[in-house]
């Protein structure tokens, strides 16, 4: 694994060790959101401020509270699509299709990227034709505290080429990344059947089997101030679901009853991980038609996994 790059002294210097303030054509916005107009509004101002000034397309999942309204009102230069229903993840898929730029970061519309973290990303997707996905450090507000999540990116026991910038990884954190458009499209992007939570499993998987890297790089910083607008008990079961359709869809059979006993052994044992179950074996027919074990490379990033993912508590799936 190669070292580490060492973060620039500033935001975002140029060698003459000046901020660099020009716009960034490389690399475009695109973020999701539900019933959360002020949140969003929010992070609509900071994206404005960023120095790479990003094109933003911002998908409104049919809300209910005005959040379209609102941000066609108070931030008409973003790009506005405004669903009908929930899109899920899937907004993201549906916003990908109106760019034309090489590089795409994602935001939720409770995280903003630091100013230069965005052309960062982009200059070591420059350097890097076969990268795919750049993931940042992501840092707590308030008071801008190291995520739990932090340590086990950058301590990754994935094994990747040498050529890589960063740690190498075997998923990435859909609100802390910035990912290669061709790629991502090449893929499918995210699974509808997967809708939100813990959809970039898959899609990373599917990522490295098209031989893309994935890599951790702590310069590029992402600030997340968790929305108290949320269910987390719909999340959990979502992303325990998602786990199980992901480990059941990709990974062969050994390793797919070794994870399932994990997840489960990890969950606590109460209704919404009993529905999550439920869920996921509901939707089995449709496992068993699209079931692709992974090539025997890429099953080798899943295995390295295996312990850090049992052992994780910021991967636990609690609410």
């Amino acid at each position: 694994m190669s070292e580490t790059p060492t973060p620039p002294t500033g935001p975002d210097e140029r060698p003459d060790g000046r901020p660099d303030v020009r716009p960034d054509e490389r690399v475009a916005v695109v973020m999701i959101t539900y019933n959360r107009r002020e949140e969003a509004l929010l992070a609509l101002s900071r994206l404005r401020e960023l120095p790479e000034r990003p094109h933003v397309v911002v998908v409104d999942n049919g809300s209910g509270d005005g959040t379209a309204e609102a941000v066609r009102r108070e931030h008409p230069w973003a790009e506005l699509v405004a669903s009908p229903v929930n899109l899920g993840a899937v907004g993201r898929n549906l916003a990908m299709e109106r760019l034309d730029v090489p590089y795409v970061a994602f935001c939720d519309d409770d995280t903003w990227w630091e100013p230069g973290s965005l052309r960062r990303a982009a200059d070591a997707l420059d350097a890097h034709p076969r990268l795919g996905v750049v993931t940042g450090r992501i840092l707590v507000e308030p008071g801008a505290r190291e995520d739990s999540i932090n340590a086990e990116l950058l301590h990754s026991p994935v094994q990747g080429p040498a050529w890589l910038p960063g740690p190498a990884l075997g998923s990435f954190l859909a609100g802390a990344s910035v990912v290669r458009r061709t790629a991502f499209q090449a893929v499918g992007g995210f699974s509808e059947r997967l809708w939100l939570g813990g959809e970039e499993e898959l899609l990373a998987a599917d990522l490295a089997t098209a031989g893309w890297e994935l890599v951790h790089l702590p310069d590029v910083v992402v600030h997340h101030q968790a929305s108290t607008v949320r269910d987390p008990h719909l999340r959990r079961r979502h992303g325990l679901r998602n786990t199980l359709w992901f480990t059941w869809l990709r990974r062969p059979l050994p390793a797919a009853l070794r994870r399932t006993r994990d997840v489960l052994a990890g969950a606590p044992r109460d209704r919404v991980t009993a529905l999550a179950v439920l869920d996921a074996v509901r939707g089995l027919p449709w496992v068993v038609r699209e079931r692709r074990p992974l090539p025997e490379r890429v099953e080798r990033r899943f295995r390295a996994l295996e312990e850090s993912q049992r052992t994780s508590a910021a991967r636990r799936y609690v609410s």
